[in-house]
């Protein structure tokens, strides 16, 4: 494959022939690069350490079409390494091996190697740590290219070795930058209406090379002096898919958006990742199931009503299917948003769980445990019980915790919604509890 950054001042620069539109205009220098200013501007962090002379192992972070790779490119030109590309696709052990040997040889020369590996995500644990050994003694600098979450997808070993350095999605003003860009290198306006325009830059979903490739497909598209608008304009690219892997980062980020908009009692904000996640063609069953889970979680007794709503949207949906279903999952997410909130329950169980693992398997008291043997009954297994519904006011006020652990305390209902009613139930049991058995007690 030919240098990408190679001038060939004799390719056509019509739209129809020569090299795509986003790899002819790839910036020259890091101060061309959009978008990305906290690292490539005056005061970036990259353009400091290029400044500086000392250029370390890195870790480029972001979504696609953000430069990470031209970023890279640039780098090994600011400073005059050599430059190797691998992508983790398609190469193996046998092929870094290769890499690493010529790095060697080159190191010998005088000469350091900066190593960029697309994808390196895809690498396998084993892999990722064969590049330690080479990135401790200076025969490559490495820059790792990835759009999943290093902290869950690179090894911890490799990431305290390398800086990592965030790229962002590209905003409205550096897709028009770049169209703007692309316009001058082709000499004509792109044939849009400025609400098609707008739209054009939407779709590009902060990814440049979107951007860019979808304003080479509208000038092949339009006839001599025609002007798409906006619905002209989606039936002639269609539309460009969301960027939302189910099984990655694009899937974690707007579940938990979604979960925290209902926790937070935003419901404009709830629906609208919703919505999102439908859009990107999500498995709306998963959803209404962590509707469910939001419904435990996050409102438990605070309105007992939300997890039958919840269970009910998820049926609905099994039911009925796309679209109508979908409705139904809205409908929950409407309610637990504005739900009151509690995680009481969430909590108590949790301390409960703690408890148990702490104590042990002790025995629960004997007056509650049944004897269906004369030797249990003769060891006082169910001596002194006494039955609940024959007590005044159906309550006993007996101690049910094992004698060696005490009482504890475990859930404690704020003063919000049904749990305001529950919390008055459990004083006034507290109170005749130790009326009856004179334990002092607060619930």
């Amino acid at each position: 494959m030919g240098d990408l950054f190679d001038k060939d001042d004799e390719q056509p620069m019509s739209a129809g022939g020569g090299r795509p539109l986003a790899d002819r205009l790839r910036p020259q220098r890091l101060s061309e690069v959009v978008g990305q200013d906290h690292l490539t501007g005056p005061d970036g962090v990259l353009t400091r350490m290029i400044r500086s002379g000392s250029l370390g192992s890195l870790i480029f972070w972001g979504p696609p079409g953000t430069g990470k790779t031209t970023v890279a490119r640039l780098l090994s030109g600011e400073t005059s390494m050599a430059f190797e590309q691998i992508s983790a696709i398609f190469s193996g052990v046998a092929d870094l091996k290769k890499v690493f040997e010529a790095a060697r040889l080159r190191r010998a020369q005088g000469r350091q190697t900066l190593l960029f590996v697309d994808e390196i995500h895809r690498f396998n644990r084993a892999q990722q740590d064969s590049f330690l050994p080479v990135m401790e003694d200076g025969t490559v600098i490495l820059i790792g290219a990835t759009t999943e979450n290093p902290s869950f997808e690179l090894n911890a070993a490799l990431l305290s070795r390398a800086r990592v350095l965030v790229f962002h999605s590209l905003d409205a003003a550096s897709i028009e930058q770049l169209l703007s860009r692309a316009e001058a290198a082709e000499q004509r306006p792109i044939p849009l209406d400025e609400e098609a325009r707008a739209v054009l830059v939407r779709m590009a979903d902060g990814d440049g090379r979107a951007a860019l490739t979808l304003a080479e497909e509208i000038w092949r598209a339009a006839r001599e002096g025609e002007i798409f608008n906006a619905e002209a304009l989606q039936q002639v690219v269609q539309r460009r898919a969301p960027i939302y892997d189910k099984g990655q980062d694009g899937h974690y980020n707007l579940i938990s958006a979604l979960h925290k908009s209902v926790r937070g009692s935003d419901p404009d904000a709830a629906l609208y990742y919703l919505a999102r996640m439908l859009d990107a063609g999500e498995d709306p069953l998963y959803l209404g199931r962590r509707l469910v889970r939001m419904a435990v979680e996050d409102i438990g007794l605070a309105d007992p009503q939300a997890l039958v709503i919840a269970n009910a949207a998820k049926d609905a949906y099994d039911y009925l299917g796309s679209p109508e279903g979908e409705l139904a999952l809205a409908q929950a997410c409407v309610y637990l948003a504005t739900a009151p909130k509690s995680n009481a329950v969430y909590t108590a169980l949790k301390a409960a769980m703690a408890a148990a693992k702490e104590h042990g398997s002790l025995l629960p008291p004997r007056h509650i445990l049944n004897a269906p043997t004369r030797l249990m009954k003769e060891t006082g297994y169910g001596a002194g019980y006494q039955y609940d519904h024959d007590m005044p006011d159906a309550f006993s006020g007996q101690d049910y915790f094992p004698e060696a652990m005490g009482r504890k305390t475990f859930y404690d209902p704020p003063e919000r919604g049904f749990e305001r009613e529950i919390r008055k139930r459990l004083e006034y049991w507290a109170k005749l509890r130790k009326e009856r058995s004179g334990e002092d007690h607060q619930p």
